[in-house]
């Protein structure tokens, strides 16, 4: 498996027939999706962990890291429709399906790998998303607009954890959602890599 081909199986995932516009519910491109997951893997991120994917949709950032050798991955979404369809795309045993709110999920993991809705319709709701990932993990890998840089510093430095890299990428974001006019909106968004200091 090279990254090549990690994005030729995610890019078969199905996809969220009906994404709701309250839950920011946009798939993840498979070519951004393998470029982080492959880094992670190839630092040491992904073979042989337990990996949660919060607000996980289709599943194809938790997918992706058992098709790298995760030894567990838990998916997460409050969405039962999308849990759903996670299901469907997800052919591995070592997998757990959990339909709720992140503030309810409590297993604490090695890695969490996640995009969260990044607060277009309702400000801040990647605060939670955050807030959670450093409660149950000191390794994390995010997706935020580019715009929340200084708020992703912020909350990093008051829960004790550092900011190791950032991957910059456009989002393709597609004609999915009633209220859309355009065909297709380029977003700048980052995948913020955490970690948390070591005492």
């Amino acid at each position: 498996m090279n990254k090549k081909q990690l994005e030729i199986e995610l890019s078969k995932l199905k996809k969220i027939t009906y994404p709701k516009p309250e839950l920011e519910q946009y798939t993840t491109d498979s070519n951004i999706a393998a470029e982080v997951l492959w880094f992670a893997f190839m630092h040491g991120d992904i073979k042989g962990k337990i990996i949660v994917d919060f607000g996980c949709g289709n599943g194809i950032l938790g997918i992706g890291a058992l098709i790298l050798g995760a030894k567990r991955v838990y998916f997460v979404d409050i969405d039962k429709k999308a849990l759903e369809i996670a299901k469907e795309n997800c052919e591995f045993k070592n997998a757990k399906f959990f339909n709720l709110s992140i503030s309810d999920f409590n297993e604490k993991v090695d890695i969490v790998i996640q995009n969260p809705p990044f607060g277009v319709q309702k400000r801040k709701a990647d605060k939670p998303f955050l807030e959670k990932a450093m409660e149950v993990s000191k390794k994390i890998y995010s997706f935020h607009k580019i715009e929340s840089k200084n708020f992703i510093d912020k909350i990093s430095s008051e829960n004790n954890f550092l900011v190791k890299d950032i991957f910059l990428f456009d989002f393709n974001l597609r004609k999915e959602m009633w209220f859309h006019k355009k065909g297709k909106h380029k977003v700048r968004v980052g995948c913020w890599i955490l970690e948390k200091r070591k005492l």
